[in-house]
C-alpha cells in the first residue's frame, strides 16, 4: 500500500528473544474469556471518549481508511507462550491524535472491547511506535477468533493487553484497571520481568 509505514517493534532486536517462563509455538493459540464474538461490521464503532475536546465516532469504513501501519513483532502470553515474528497490519495508535484533541491532564487509556472487556495502559506504552490497532494478521484480515474486525497489538506487554473485538478507547487522567486487571492480573504486564499476576 502507498504510503504505508513499517515499523518493527523494537524487542524484536534482542538476543534474547523469548522472555523468562516462556516457550516458542508456531501458531498464533485462540484463547478468550467466554465465547467468540461475532460482529456485525455494519454496526460496529469505534469512539474516542474521555479527556477529549470533542468524542469521535468513526464507521468501520472510515477506521479503516485512515493510514495503514505493517508491524513485524515478538509476542508473548500470560499463559507461556512466546511467537516470534508475527505480522500486523493497522492503524498506529498515533493516529488518534490527529482525530480528536486529547486534553493535556489524560495519562492512561482504557481500551474497550466487545462484551464489556477493557484493558488499561499508559499513555507512553499506548502511544508507543509499535502499537496498532490490526485490522489484519499474516496477510490476511484478522479472523473472528482473533479478534475481527480490530484487535489492539500491543506487542512489549503480555498479550492479554492486545484486546480483541475493539470498540473504541477512553482517556483519563487516573489509571483504571481493566478486566483481566480487575480479576488478579499484573496491572502493567511486562514479560521480561514477569508481571504475570498482581
Amino acid at each position: 500500500m502507498d504510503g504505508e509505514k513499517f515499523v518493527i517493534s523494537p524487542d524484536t532486536q534482542r538476543n534474547e528473544r523469548v522472555p523468562p517462563g516462556q516457550r516458542l509455538t508456531m501458531n498464533l493459540p485462540v484463547l478468550q474469556y467466554g465465547g467468540v464474538h461475532k460482529i456485525d461490521i455494519s454496526k460496529w464503532t469505534f469512539k474516542i471518549t474521555g479527556l477529549v475536546e470533542r468524542d469521535r465516532i468513526l464507521s468501520f469504513d472510515q477506521f479503516n481508511a485512515l493510514p495503514k501501519t505493517s508491524l513485524i513483532a515478538d509476542v508473548h502470553c500470560v499463559t507461556g507462550w512466546s511467537m516470534l515474528e508475527t505480522r500486523w497490519e493497522g492503524v498506529s495508535s498515533s493516529v488518534l491524535k490527529s482525530l480528536a484533541t486529547i486534553l493535556p491532564e489524560a495519562r492512561y487509556a482504557l481500551v474497550h472491547g466487545a462484551g464489556n472487556f477493557t484493558t488499561n495502559l499508559s499513555l507512553d506504552e499506548f502511544f508507543a511506535d509499535d502499537v496498532v490497532f490490526a485490522l489484519g494478521y499474516e496477510g490476511k484480515p484478522i479472523t473472528p477468533e482473533h479478534g475481527y474486525p480490530v484487535r489492539l497489538v500491543v506487542p512489549r506487554l503480555y498479550f492479554w493487553k492486545s484486546a480483541k473485538w475493539v470498540t473504541g478507547v477512553e482517556f483519563m487522567d487516573e489509571d483504571r484497571r481493566g478486566f483481566w486487571e480487575s480479576h488478579g492480573y499484573h496491572n502493567h504486564g511486562d514479560p521480561w520481568t514477569e508481571e504475570r499476576y498482581g
